[in-house]
């Protein structure tokens, strides 16, 4: 696997990634391959997590549309010390980087992030999840036969592999996954100083004020919690709510649960399944000692367990001490709005926080008074779809943020250029030695200077605000000079020249 990453390396110093044409022939071609290939993938997903989940536009428009303008310099102020002069931030790619995708999102998770080191300009080695094995192999196979094979290469694996792959020197890791492995990948990128994204999760809360339409939020949060069976990494991990309103909410959950999967959700082609036995044993041990208020059903030979929400659980419970990623829902009761809060900021700052109410003080009190990743109001997850935002954690649930040119901006090294002239020597003399305290002064003097922008737009709007100023300063005289009566004077004088 070390010849993998030599091999990309050998071909980014090549040159091979960095041209724009290349690039979006690229990307064109990746998105080539997931129309081509949907049934393969929708078939891989659904021996994987038994459901098939696949946004087929992965490769945003976007990408390719605005490559040119994402990747052309970005010119800055200047100040009279550099006013002839270019200073601009030019956008580079950092090298090779390694993206470490997730089981749960195998394909959006894992290409998302590739789209953008692909835009940048980079090359990229991808280990797919070994926990959604079809689809890792499948990703092998198809990818290679679409992308560059040097400059993209998979490699597919567990543990020992992704562990090899951590030794090696890379110029950035974008890792998807739980903060466990989160932290190991961030020990061993520090070694060689490479920085890391990292894509994590926590118990991202859904606050439900009593002042609200309770069934269209039930209907929402709902959606959001058991959509991939709870396997969703900014999925609503748990609910605060004041005790008048809890059974309300219980009820409102179990009609939307019977509307979007029937009596009997293990029966519904909608539903999934937990992905491994590992991982269903994890889950049913959480809900160990509580007595379902809804659902709590499962069946261990196929990995199911029912929508679950569980009632007046205490905040330390082991329910709430760990992220749940899956279909388990429970709701612990506050007195009000100063207890939530207080709730939130005693706990880690979570990737995701979802408020409903219809009171625009409560929203205001807590988008201003707590932290997260991102946060939804009424509504839940679709922050996430919206590409202009950027995606990611802070704290214990990530760093770095992606989506759209987010995720270019991050794949990138945004390199600070001044390209001086050689000429107008004598505006260098007060920076050069001997020194006294008027070259001082007026150095100062200098970068003080409220900074000029000298850049295209501003030219013309420079050059269109004085065409106009000259034209109306003509019209203002003439306006002037009639009323002064120089139009009556030039008649007289015409009359006696002729």
């Amino acid at each position: 696997r070390d010849h993998i990453s030599s091999k990309a390396r050998e071909a980014f110093l090549a040159g091979r990634s960095r041209p724009l044409e290349f690039r979006v022939q690229q990307l064109k071609s990746l998105q080539r391959m997931i129309t081509d290939r949907q049934g393969e993938i929708a078939t891989a997903l659904k021996q994987d997590i038994s459901r098939v989940i696949f946004n087929h536009t992965v490769v945003h428009y976007l990408a390719v549309s605005k490559l040119a303008q994402w990747a052309a310099p970005r010119h800055v102020e200047r100040n009279l010390l550099t006013i002839s002069d270019q200073a601009y931030i030019q956008p580079e790619p950092l090298g090779v980087v390694l993206i470490i995708g997730a089981w749960n999102y195998p394909w959006a998770l894992t290409l998302q992030p590739l789209v953008g080191a692909i835009a940048a300009g980079n090359a990229a080695v991808l280990k797919p999840s070994e926990l959604s094995e079809y689809s890792a192999s499948l990703l092998k196979a198809l990818l290679p036969r679409y992308l560059d094979q040097e400059l993209y290469p998979v490699v597919c694996g567990g543990v020992s592999e992704t562990q090899e792959l951590l030794r090696q020197r890379f110029d950035h890791v974008f890792y998807t996954g739980n903060s466990t492995v989160g932290k190991l990948v961030m020990e061993a990128a520090a070694r060689h100083l490479t920085p890391v994204t990292l894509e994590l999760g926590g118990k991202s809360p859904c606050y439900i004020d009593k002042d609200v339409d309770l069934r269209v939020a039930c209907r929402r949060i709902t959606w959001g919690k058991f959509v991939n069976c709870g396997q969703t990494c900014i999925a609503p991990d748990y609910i605060l709510c004041e005790p008048s309103i809890q059974n309300r909410v219980v009820e409102g959950i179990r009609q939307t649960l019977l509307e979007f999967y029937g009596p009997d959700p293990k029966s519904s082609p909608d539903y999934g399944r937990i992905i491994n036995q590992r991982h269903f044993n994890r889950v049913m041990t959480l809900l160990e000692g509580y007595t379902a208020t809804v659902g709590g059903q499962s069946d261990a030979s196929q990995r199911y367990i029912a929508p679950t929400v569980v009632k007046d659980v205490p905040p330390q419970a082991r329910l709430m001490q760990e992220e749940i990623f899956g279909p388990l829902l429970p709701i612990v009761t506050v007195s009000d709005i100063d207890d939530a809060i207080h709730f939130l900021n005693e706990r880690e700052k979570p990737l995701a926080l979802y408020v409903f109410s219809s009171n625009k003080k409560v929203i205001k009190r807590m988008l201003a008074e707590t932290t997260s990743g991102g946060v939804t109001v009424n509504d839940v997850i679709m922050h996430y779809t919206l590409n202009s935002l950027p995606f990611g954690g802070v704290g214990q649930s990530g760093t770095g943020r992606y989506h759209g040119k987010h995720t270019f901006d991050q794949f990138s090294h945004h390199r600070a250029c001044l390209v001086k002239s050689l000429g107008m020597e004598e505006v260098n003399v007060v920076r050069y030695p001997p020194q006294n305290r008027q070259k001082a002064r007026r150095v100062r003097l200098a970068m003080r200077t409220p900074l000029v922008d000298f850049s295209r737009k501003t030219y013309i709007w420079a050059v269109a605000a004085t065409v106009f100023a000259f034209g109306l300063l003509v019209t203002l005289t003439a306006i002037l000079l009639i009323a002064g009566g120089f139009n009556c004077t030039c008649w007289r004088l015409w009359q006696i020249w002729r």
